[in-house]
Order: structure tokens, then C-alpha cells, then sequence
């Protein structure tokens, strides 16, 4: 889920990869890719969007060493007034992040690629807020 708020999207510190990255997770059994991002957003950020998300795309990637392939859907959600973090068992911090800036962590990830490539649709599209009304 990329959650924004103004021009800075939602990242949280996943403890066991130990890096920065979109607020997700799997699909539970009956669960919509949807319902499961906005669950994922709630269970390890405290957080909800303001409105029901908008679906952005999908990403394909290659998990390393065993080389297993896997899809992730991308949704977009917008928040005016964030919660405070409360540390959990997957999540150690969160920050919101301007994407125009430099990288958290100092390195570049498949996450904060697709945070840029969204606030680049966002503001191409002339939508500050893309999922109001």
C-alpha cells in the first residue's frame, strides 16, 4: 500500500529484512488483494486511508537465492490525519518519506521505486489527492 500523506508516502523499517519499505504483506484465504493491503497497512502501521484504495498495478519480481517468482498489487490511499507509530513484531519504525528526496537506508529497492513511480503518476495526472470522492 502506498499511503500518502500530502507529497510524503507511508514507509515502515521491516525488522527481519532490516530495510525501508511499502506497508504489505500476503493474502490471507477469502481475502481480496485489496482487503489485504488495507489489513497490512492497519496491522503494521495503526494506519487507515481516508477513503477505499484505488488499485495502481501489479509488480512481478524474482526472490533471491531460491529464485522463486512472485506478484504484488499496488493500491493508493491518502491519509489528513496519521496515528502516532506503535512498534509491533513485523515493524520497528515508520516514516513518511518525499520521494523527490534522498533514499532512506541509502539504497535503492523495489518498494521505493514503485513510491516514485506513483507520485510521478500522481502529480502527472494533475491529482494531489487520487482517491478523494
Amino acid at each position: 500500500m502506498a499511503l500518502w500523506h500530502h507529497d510524503s508516502v507511508l514507509l515502515v523499517f521491516d525488522r527481519r529484512r532490516q530495510k525501508w519499505e511499502l506497508p504489505g504483506g500476503v493474502i490471507e484465504p477469502g481475502e481480496s488483494p485489496r482487503l489485504a493491503a488495507s489489513r497490512e497497512l492497519l496491522e503494521e502501521t495503526g494506519q487507515k486511508a481516508d477513503a477505499p484504495s484505488q488499485f495502481a498495478g501489479y509488480a512481478k519480481f524474482m526472490l533471491h537465492p531460491d529464485g522463486r517468482v512472485e506478484y504484488g498489487a499496488l493500491f493508493i490511499g491518502n491519509v489528513t490525519r496519521p496515528e502516532p507509530f506503535r512498534e509491533n513484531e513485523e515493524v520497528s519504525a515508520f516514516r513518511w518519506w518525499d520521494p523527490r528526496g534522498p533514499l532512506p537506508g541509502g539504497s535503492e529497492s523495489l518498494d521505493l521505486h514503485l513510491a516514485r513511480l506513483v507520485m510521478r503518476s500522481r502529480h502527472r495526472d494533475g491529482q494531489a489527492n487520487p482517491c478523494a470522492g
